[in-house]
This record gives structure tokens, C-alpha cells and sequence, in this order.
């Protein structure tokens, strides 16, 4: 049985299409789980059954058209009901939550990717969190022309996958500079061809930051 940890644990798994982010948060729920860890899995968006709403229209594959603000504006309303239906009260709960896509995934995409006023995001995202902040982001790293035929091989293009190339840099860089900005709570995984290598670099990490906050049983 795993020694309890004090506190609740928020770990996200963060990165550009394709990059096998929804799969290694599946592994390492079931990991964790199988340890005794009580754990909570869950994504963005779509985190709760309003934000499942929210996500058929923000990945719509048809002719739903949206404003780059509303689209904002749906991402944030998405989070805001997750973060206090879903995730606060898992942490409250000394559960570990691993969350695929975080409000990163808003920084890279709407504010690198589509060039929306990056003050104007964090402070609806601010709202939005009510400050909540993980405690680990994984960011993992792989070519985007590499990630979007992945991802073609896997499901139909939705809509967030069928931008431009140019759009899909652009996510990438946005993401690595945000991680070299914030050192202390990224931890940057490099996708390798061998699908079990990169998931045992990340449970390295998280098995690093689990350890400390262990107690005593």
C-alpha cells in the first residue's frame, strides 16, 4: 500500500497534437491507482457534463463558426465549472489529480497560437482558477508535423486540429517558452519513438514530486 501523501496533488500533462498526452495520463492513473494512491483522471475540456457541452462546440468537426473571444470565453467558462465541480474538491479530498490540458493548453493556443492579447487571458484565467495552480505541468515535446499525422491516424480532424501548420508552430513554441519561464513547475518530456521510455520519464518526475509530500501513516 503507498505511504499518504498530506495534501491533495494537481499534475497536468500538457503538449501539442498528437504528442500521446490523453495516453500517458491513462497510464499513469492506473499506475498510481494500483499503488494505493487514490486518484482522480480527468481533461479539458469536457471535465464536467456542462463542460462535455462546451467541448462538442469548441472541437465541432462542422460549420459551427467561432469568434476567437468566444472561444476564449467557452475555454474559460469550461475550466471555471471544472476547477470547482471536479478538481477542488478532489485535491480537498487528498486525491491526486491528473488533468490532460490545463489552462497552459489556453496560453499556447490563444495567446501564442491564435496572438490574443496575452494580459486579457490571464486575467479571465485568473478568475477562472480562483489562483488554482498545478503542482507539476508535463510538458511533452514533439515536432508538429510529426504530432498532426499521429493524430490524423487516430480520429477524423476537429476543428482545432485543422489549422494551419503555421497555427501548430506556433502552439509548440508558445508552450517550450512558457515552460523555461516557469522552471520550478515544468518538467519537459521529449516523445520518443519508444512509447515506454517516455512514460517512464514521466512518472520519474512525478514520482519525484509524489515523494515529497509523503507523511507518516
Amino acid at each position: 500500500m503507498a505511504e499518504k501523501i498530506k495534501k491533495g496533488i494537481f499534475i497536468t500533462l500538457e503538449g501539442p497534437e498528437g504528442s500521446g498526452k490523453s495516453t500517458h495520463a491513462r497510464r499513469l492513473s492506473e499506475e498510481l491507482s494500483g499503488m494505493g494512491y487514490a486518484v482522480l483522471r480527468t481533461a479539458e475540456p469536457g471535465g464536467t457534463p456542462l463542460g462535455r457541452r462546451i467541448r462538442d462546440i469548441l472541437l465541432d468537426k462542422g460549420e459551427i463558426r467561432l469568434d476567437a473571444q468566444a472561444e476564449l470565453f467557452l475555454f474559460e467558462a469550461d475550466r471555471a465549472q471544472h476547477v470547482n465541480e471536479t478538481i477542488k474538491p478532489a485535491l480537498a479530498e487528498g486525491k491526486i489529480v491528473i488533468c490532460d490540458r490545463f489552462n497552459t493548453a489556453t496560453f499556447a493556443y490563444q495567446g501564442y497560437g491564435l496572438g490574443m492579447d496575452m494580459d486579457l487571458i490571464k486575467r479571465m484565467d485568473a478568475a477562472a482558477t480562483g489562483g488554482l495552480c498545478p503542482d507539476l505541468t508535463i510538458l511533452l515535446d514533439l515536432d508538429v508535423a510529426t504530432g498532426l499525422k499521429r493524430a490524423a491516424s487516430e480520429h477524423p480532424a476537429d476543428r482545432m486540429e485543422k489549422r494551419k501548420q503555421e497555427f501548430h508552430e506556433k502552439v509548440r513554441r508558445g508552450y517550450l517558452k512558457i515552460a523555461r519561464e516557469n522552471p520550478a513547475k515544468f518538467r519537459v518530456v521529449e516523445v520518443k519513438e519508444d512509447i515506454d521510455r517516455t512514460y517512464s520519464e514521466i512518472k520519474g518526475h512525478v514520482d519525484a514530486l509524489i515523494e515529497g509530500y509523503k507523511g507518516p501513516e
